[in-house]
């Protein structure tokens, strides 16, 4: 599903020069949960960015079901981006003037392509959110805006989730929903799932965890086969 080879970010140069990323490479299977662990500026999150289309790698190659992202033009990597991963952040991301369904449908909206309304109660009902489709994200808990972000995310049956310390700023029960409501998504509709965290407690509920130091791999341990 996922294919990393020898991806590298680089950031300015000569004595200034930082090695956000270097030489990474990795694969992930379908299906796969798989944990980036590793301390603030480890360059996990830059990682993140890069598998998911967000910002170009200095060199290197991200194959997505077998699509070398890269060598697609903006307008392509945009929609294969819309249409294949699917983005949760920390910070949630919600376009502040819609509400709950019409930010979960956003994606598919902005694809031009009309909303299976029987899938849409699907991704509702798996997400909890059926007596909040007409609230604004200022009238919702954090843990219910990380709610309607991963509705978003599922919206569009993308190949891949990719979440960035999505539980970085909820409550622990809240954080244990939000766990819960990812591990779902990934046993009910088969998608292969990677967080970033730095949360041990998170990580080891995952089948696969890498560790990051110094933008470098330095653990990839398989925990549940």
């Amino acid at each position: 599903m996922l294919t990393v080879k020898n991806l590298s970010k680089i950031y300015g140069s000569g004595d200034a020069e930082v090695r956000a990323l270097d030489d990474v490479s990795f694969a992930v299977e379908k299906g796969e949960f798989v944990a980036i662990i590793g301390p603030s500026g480890s360059g996990k999150s830059t990682l993140l960015h890069m598998l998911g289309g967000v910002d170009k790698p200095t060199s290197g190659k991200v194959h997505i079901d077998g699509t070398d992202i890269y060598s697609l033009d903006e307008t392509k990597l945009a929609i294969f981006r819309r249409r294949n991963i699917g983005l949760i952040y920390q910070f949630y991301n919600l376009i502040p003037t819609l509400n709950v369904e019409e930010n979960i449908t956003l994606p598919q909206l902005l694809d031009g392509r009309s909303v299976d309304r029987q899938h849409l109660d699907q991704i509702i009902a798996t997400v909890g959110l059926s007596d909040r489709l007409t609230h604004l994200p200022n009238k919702l808990s954090g843990g219910q805006q990380q709610r309607v972000s991963i509705g978003r995310a599922l919206i569009t049956n993308p190949a891949i989730i990719l979440a960035d310390e999505p539980t970085g700023n909820l409550d622990s029960k809240s954080s244990r929903d939000v766990i819960d409501l990812l591990k779902l998504s990934n046993k009910k509709y088969g998608q292969t799932l990677i967080v970033i965290t730095h949360d041990e407690r998170i990580a080891l509920q995952a089948d696969r965890v890498i560790a990051i130091e110094d933008g470098q791999i330095t653990r990839d341990e398989v925990i549940r086969p």
